[in-house]
């Protein structure tokens, strides 16, 4: 099976991590700070500055003793276990999806502010499909668009910074402290998206060349790079502009432009801080596939995600479910954006805090994992860092209007990945596909018609054929909504003996059923268990729906079916695949090959017959026993 490659050099990963970490917030957000503490904010980015390079040195132990592509999905999954790490994972494929889709929205918001929002749309919808074509086409060629981003990035700030040292004014940091304790704390708050990004980063570990070493020097390098940087542009920003000036600035990289270049300086600078903003979206893009990559290899998401390509080695089936999603997301949220954009700071935070708790914990769980690096006391200065970063998250609920509305959405984003857990456990876990049955009976019962559609029924019985007189055996019966239409065809003369392993539906089914005296029903959890009476012929007609998929071993399955099912008899089953086109069936459902192959060696030949239908696609298998 094809895999990741090692392609990323130790200054490769450094400008991308540069790139990923200092994104857009260094463009808005000293104008932002300067604004709420006037000269003063230069504390709060030193304050910032100082946290985000400790925080940086836990990323760093973590990367060095799991240089996965999951990145801060396998820090959390080491020390929490399955459902911590999935919420986690599920909240940051989340949280990255809507930053694709929402900053190419404000970048086109930015460059183009009286466009209609078609033409928005269009334009975003045009620049995600570009890069997650480069993110298809392999890492080499992404890498080179990050570094190439990165140097945009870079050159915009410094050819910003330059200038300004040389035309500094001391005179506009008097008076310096404007601003109260509590007004610097949460200036931190507002600025601190500047330095988020760490995640995004780890998740190349897996494509770097000798990851576990290099992968903690590029975050900690990186991020003491970008405080600098940050401090600089600060420093010298407020140096040629008064804070009350610079702070109410729209676009102040454009202002600054416009100072020190001149009318065209500040054209060229909007325009290099649309393809810095451009250059943050292309991280996420060629960064968050590897998350699903690593989810689905762990079976939290399904399987087929995991799949590497044959020729670019990228995980491209998570690639097209991203530019899916977040093509979606910039329909939607095309008017939203910046709602989308202020609930992702206290999400973001609050997965920090999850990931900084993991050094602890991992140093007392795993104490002989080898670590290439290791952070500062790091068994009790992170809690410190959470605190911080909890008091932040409290001081933003506080201070933000509408923070409660902001709030209630992010919780319920993340909320909503409870039962999609449960529900892919159920899609790789036997017992918990049972256990879960027994308690949707009923529920079953009452949607039977919707969740079985008539169709689907007839097109099944179509397949099936005449079946007066005949004796039937269907497996996976459920509440008996199949059943009650082949104990009707079967008559007169004719028996139905339906099976199924979980109890539950068997009982609703013989409640259902009762009064058709030539209708056998059977439970039992192992199917080897079940057995029509040695007195009886065989079957004419073994029929199945939506089962064949909850089989862990289904060639042992149909082998044992098929005993039960005479020479020339019929088969006929029907499954489902591609729900709402991209969410797969087990993988082996998929596989037409192999489906023929497990059927053959039951001693059965069949044909595949597959039927796209609105929101998923019907797989019918039919053929006789040899």
């Amino acid at each position: 099976m094809p895999k990741l490659q090692k392609v990323l050099s130790y200054p490769a990963i450094l400008l991308i991590t540069i790139n990923s970490i200092m994104g857009t917030g260094i463009f808005f957000l000293p104008a932002v700070g300067a604004k709420a503490a006037g000269p003063a904010s230069l504390i709060a980015w030193l304050a910032l500055s100082i946290l985000s390079i400790y925080i940086a040195m836990c990323f760093a132990e973590l990367a060095s003793m799991f240089a996965k592509a999951g990145g801060i999905y396998e820090f959390c999954k080491q020390a929490y276990g399955r459902f911590a790490s999935f919420i986690i994972g599920w909240t940051t494929m989340i949280a990255g999806n809507i930053t694709i889709a929402m900053l190419v929205v404000g970048a086109i918001q930015y460059l183009l502010p009286d466009g209609s929002n078609l033409v928005k749309i269009l334009i975003s919808l045009m620049f995600i499909l570009i890069f997650n074509a480069v993110a298809f086409s392999g890492m080499k060629t992404s890498a080179a668009m990050l570094i190439t981003f990165a140097f945009i990035t870079l050159g915009t700030l410094l050819a910003l910074i330059v200038p300004g040292i040389f035309k500094f004014n001391a005179t506009h940091f008097s008076p310096f402290l404007t601003a109260s304790t509590s007004t610097l704390f949460f200036t931190v708050f507002l600025i601190a998206e500047t330095f988020f990004g760490w995640e995004t980063a780890t998740f190349l570990a897996e494509e770097t060349k000798d990851g576990q070493k290099v992968m903690p020097k590029a975050l900690i390098v990186g991020t003491v790079l970008i405080a600098l940087i940050c401090l600089l542009f600060v420093i010298t920003s407020i140096g040629v502009m008064p804070a009350s000036v610079f702070g109410d600035s729209v676009a102040p990289l454009t202002d600054l432009g416009i100072l020190h270049y001149g009318i065209f300086g500040g054209s060229v600078f909007t325009i290099l801080v649309y393809l810095a903003i451009i250059g943050s979206v292309a991280g996420w893009v060629v960064s968050a596939p590897r998350l699903l990559l690593a989810m689905a290899k762990d079976k939290l998401f399904p399987k087929n995600f995991a799949e590497i390509h044959h020729k670019f080695k990228t995980p491209y089936k998570a690639i097209i479910l991203q530019t899916i999603f977040s093509s979606i997301l910039v329909v939607v949220g095309a008017g939203s954006y910046t709602t989308m954009l202020h609930l992702l700071v206290p999400v973001v935070l609050l997965l920090y805090c999850f990931v900084i708790l993991t050094v602890p914990i991992l140093r007392y769980k795993q104490p002989n994992t080898k670590r290439y690096f290791t952070v500062p006391f790091g068994k009790s200065f992170p809690y410190a860092i959470v605190a911080i970063l909890l008091s932040l998250i409290v001081v933003w609920f506080t201070h933000t209007e509408g923070a409660y509305q902001v709030l209630s959405l992010a919780m319920s984003l993340i909320i909503l990945g409870i039962p999609i857990y449960f529900l892919i456990e159920m899609y790789y876990d036997a017992p918990a596909i049972r256990r879960v049955n027994e308690y949707l009976s009923y529920p079953l019962l009452l949607f039977e018609n919707i969740l079985f559609p008539v169709g689907s029924r007839s097109t099944l019985l179509k397949y099936a054929g005449p079946l007066k007189g005949k004796k039937v055996l269907e497996y996976g019966c459920g509440v008996g909504t199949l059943t009650k239409r082949l104990a009707k065809q079967v008559l007169p003369g004719g028996h139905v003996y339906a099976y199924d392993m979980v109890a539950h539906n068997v009982k609703v089914a013989e409640r259902h059923l009762a009064h058709l005296a030539h209708v056998h029903l059977h439970h039992h959890p192992h199917l080897h268990h079940f057995k029509i009476g040695n007195s009886q012929p065989k079957v004419d007609l073994l029929i199945s729906a939506a089962a064949l998929s909850y089989m862990q071993k289904p060639q042992t399955v149909l082998k044992h079916l098929a005993n039960h099912l005479k020479k020339g008899g019929k088969v006929v089953f029907l499954d489902y695949d591609k729900f709402f086109f991209v969410i797969p069936n087990v993988y082996w459902i998929q596989d037409h090959n192999y489906l023929t192959r497990i059927f053959k060696n039951a001693n059965l030949n069949v044909t595949i017959i597959k039927k796209r239908h609105l929101f998923w696609e019907s797989i019918y298998i039919v053929g006789e026993k040899k």
